[in-house]
């Protein structure tokens, strides 16, 4: 009997007493001041709470980090470092969808080399037609000219009519008419040159894809 009395009185101080890895420990950082000096303690002052800070055990090992206060121009640094690795993604993951589109799209060099002859001919045909327009509306304006010459205020003699008002806007007309048709034929030829750098492009990627 004594031996049971002595076996539950064991067993409730066995429960009574707390283990040593369920007592409760203080966190001990270890931080760095203005100066460099190297400081241990278990709170960080104010001054410094916008320094990063090693979190150790109190055996000295690093058991954590923890990131100091972040300043303005902090975060502003880390927004842009997320700016930028945005847009890297963004572009690489274009790469791979316009990737995927070549390979998708073509069999051969020969595909690409064919559908940019004729969106490149097409072009061509736009800015040969465009020409003729502008050759005839050239033409007209000269000839309107030399019929306004007989009137003021184009003619320097002191008995010449003012010009009559149909003529006038005539000349004003075919005038914006011509540089309508020139800024036209400008935008053509950059949309031309545009496609044909990159149909290049596409023919040069499209090689290396395929391994040459």
């Amino acid at each position: 009997m004594r031996r049971f009395g002595a076996t539950i009185l064991l067993v409730v101080a066995a429960i009574a007493l707390p283990s040593v890895g369920s007592a409760q420990k203080k966190k001990l950082y270890q931080w760095r001041d203005a100066n460099g000096q190297v400081h241990f303690s278990e709170t960080i002052p104010p001054e410094y709470a916008n320094r990063d800070r090693v979190v150790i055990n109190d055996q000295g090992v690093q058991v954590g980090f923890e990131e100091g206060e972040v300043t303005q121009e902090e975060a502003a640094a880390a927004q842009a470092r997320q700016a930028a690795a945005d847009a890297d993604k963004q572009a690489k993951e274009e790469i791979a969808r316009h990737d995927r589109m070549l390979l998708e799209t073509y069999i051969s060099v020969a595909d690409i080399e064919d559908l940019r002859n004729r969106r490149l001919e097409l072009l061509e045909s736009q800015i040969k037609l465009t020409d003729v327009y502008l050759s005839n509306l050239r033409k007209k304006l000269v000839e309107l000219q030399l019929d306004a010459a007989n009137f003021k205020p184009y003619s320097t003699r002191p008995d010449a009519p003012q010009i009559p008002e149909v003529l006038a806007r005539d000349i004003s007309q075919t005038t914006s008419s011509i540089s309508l048709y020139e800024q036209t034929l400008a935008r053509t030829r950059a949309d031309q040159a545009t496609l044909q750098k990159s149909f290049d492009a596409d023919i040069a990627r499209f090689r290396e894809l395929k391994g040459g």
